[in-house]
């Protein structure tokens, strides 16, 4: 997956070329350039050109754009399908949200409100394409790097290809902490848990500092009904990252299960806190 050319990001998003070349020369885009210089964009490249799109449309000031682009660009989830996120105003206050929580960037008076799966949508004929043409031969593998972030581009419009990029990613560096913990995310939601088990614990070995794979880790074992060693690697999570909100309400649960119900007391207490101060669900 070498990234969307200008031309293709114009396809995506109904907009001239020289509209594209403009935004991203003014500032508002950082893109990667090519073996001879040409702009290469990402999928999450898009998503900012669409956000960008609207805000410009609403008589935003492009320094403004500029300042929103900037906090979107940083905020956006890393390691997790970009179509499952959505862009929205309430009034001068701006919101994200995924399938696991909402967040606020600092971005003032914005009037923007699209899901992200809307541009996928567009994206994806052409994310099928640069992937047909890559997939041929491991001559055009490069960098676990570079296959690990052509896969998060395509979990937005193909599964399939992202599980074979992060297999690339793997094949590159063995021992990728990250390429490990999505693989095992992807294959746990289409319902392979043992091979999932295995790239979250290989996920752990590759980061031991990792909450999120010794979380994810958790899930499965529990969804594998293997409960005690769930709540051992719920424990581990929380020990590296007690923010974690879900760990804790999951550690609950399975504690009031076993009668422990001053354990189970505890974390609820702390789910009820995270929540109410905002934290990450997980």
């Amino acid at each position: 997956m070498k990234g969307y050319t200008t031309r293709e990001v114009a396809e995506v998003l109904g907009l001239p070329t020289s509209k594209i070349l403009s935004w991203t020369r003014s500032g508002l885009l950082t893109p990667q350039r090519g073996p001879r210089g040409a702009y290469v964009y990402s999928f999450q490249d898009i998503v900012l050109l669409r956000a960008a799109r609207e805000l410009l449309k609403a008589d935003v000031a492009p320094r403004r754009v500029r300042s929103a682009l900037e906090a979107l660009r940083e905020q956006l989830p890393v390691g997790r399908p970009l179509s499952t996120v959505h862009i929205s105003a309430l009034g001068h206050r701006v919101f994200v949200r995924d399938a696991d929580s909402v967040w606020e960037p600092d971005s003032g008076q914005l009037l923007i409100d699209f899901a992200v799966a809307e541009v996928a949508e567009r994206a994806e004929p052409i994310a099928r394409r640069v992937l047909a043409e890559t997939e041929p031969t491991r001559a055009t593998a490069t960098t676990a790097d570079e296959w690990y972030d052509a896969a998060l581009d395509l979990e937005a419009v193909s599964v399939e290809g992202a599980e074979r990029a992060y297999r690339r990613a793997l094949e590159a560096e063995p021992a990728h902490p990250d390429a490990h913990l999505n693989l095992g995310r992807l294959l746990h939601e289409s319902g392979e848990l043992e091979a999932a088990e295995g790239h979250y614990r290989a996920a752990v070995a590759a980061d031991s500092e990792s909450a999120r794979a010794r979380y994810n880790l958790g899930v499965v074992l529990e969804d594998l009904g293997r409960t005690d060693e769930a709540m051992a690697a719920y424990r581990e999570a929380l020990r590296l990252d007690e923010g974690l909100a879900t760990a804790h309400f999951n550690l609950s649960r399975l504690c009031e299960a076993k009668g422990d119900e001053a354990e189970a007391l505890g974390h609820l207490l702390s789910y009820k806190r995270l929540l109410a101060q905002g934290a990450r669900k997980a």
